[in-house]
């Protein structure tokens, strides 16, 4: 059987490894496809794209599905919708998701002034010093407090320094899920509401909530996904039934920053068929 996993990152966003590094630990795997889906950016795709291609002429097909995850506000939590086999190339979307990245950068600046103001020397140049590239999240935060010897661990920054409820954090002025799916839509993607668990919502609101998405144009749901114990997948995938959305899975794979989580494996029993991949193919093909 083959499998896949559809929420991948690289160092373009949050994540430890290049594009060209991702598809090949894809490939060393065994995996028949990725959507890397860095965080409010498209700028890893064409890489990915040049590696998996690398690898066919070597005799290894991997399909790279371009993607991206939106971070959306609901209730003043963070959402992200998932965009699959979006249109990387389009200028809407990349307008908007430079903004996003513009707004995000401001909000790391105001935080670097809070940690400033409690002793702690850290600078957006050395936050960018090994990744110029990468849009900086609160990993790349964890990762200088704790190669700097100001926590133990990544886990021990983000309880100490970097948690939403904590003195350092600002919180960063998100659009709207409504806006996200839009967008997504008009970029030619598929709207997919990631990790739905792990908003921690009651599950009569989690129902509401994914009902409305779908009005709005939501077209899938992770179902299957890293953290998931017990009953949890089957009652993603029951949501799903209730509001005709397509399955996907994904690991949320992010290098060193995550280091409990393979590729394409989570944390060792993941397992996401190609069936899911080809679903989607189908879907699409109908709203073209």
């Amino acid at each position: 059987m083959k499998y896949i996993d559809l929420h991948v990152h690289s160092n373009i966003s949050d994540g430890t490894l290049t594009p060209t590094e991702v598809v090949d630990k894809a490939v060393s795997s065994g995996l028949s496809a990725i959507a890397l889906t860095d965080h409010d950016t498209v700028l890893g795709i064409q890489e990915a794209r040049q590696a998996a291609a690398k690898h066919a002429s070597n005799g290894y097909e991997i399909e790279i599905i371009p993607g991206v995850e939106i971070s959306s506000s609901y209730n003043g939590k963070d959402l992200h919708i998932l965009g699959l086999y979006i249109d990387d190339t389009n200028e809407i979307l990349i307008k908007t998701l430079e903004n996003a990245v513009k707004e995000r950068e401001e909000r790391n600046i105001k935080m670097i002034h809070n940690l400033n103001a409690a002793g702690i020397p850290i600078t957006l140049e050395a936050l960018k010093e090994s990744e110029p590239d990468a849009v900086i999240t609160r990993a790349h935060f964890a990762k200088y407090l704790t190669e700097n010897g100001f926590t133990k661990t990544r886990n021990k920054a983000f309880e100490k320094y970097l948690a939403a409820d904590g003195p350092y954090y600002v919180p960063r002025q998100f659009i709207t899920p409504e806006d996200a799916i839009k967008l997504i839509l008009q970029a030619g993607g598929i709207p997919v509401l990631a990790h739905p668990l792990l908003y921690r919502l009651p599950a009569d609101e989690l129902s509401e909530l994914v009902k409305n998405l779908k009005s709005l144009g939501l077209a899938g749901i992770e179902a299957i996904y890293t953290s998931h114990t017990g009953c949890d997948e089957s009652d993603v995938r029951r949501l799903a039934r209730l509001n005709d959305l397509l399955l996907s899975g994904g690991s949320d794979f992010h290098g060193d920053n995550k280091p409990d989580i393979a590729i394409g494996k989570g944390r060792g029993n993941l397992k996401i068929p190609y069936q899911l991949l080809e679903v989607m193919k189908e879907y699409k093909n109908t709203i073209k």
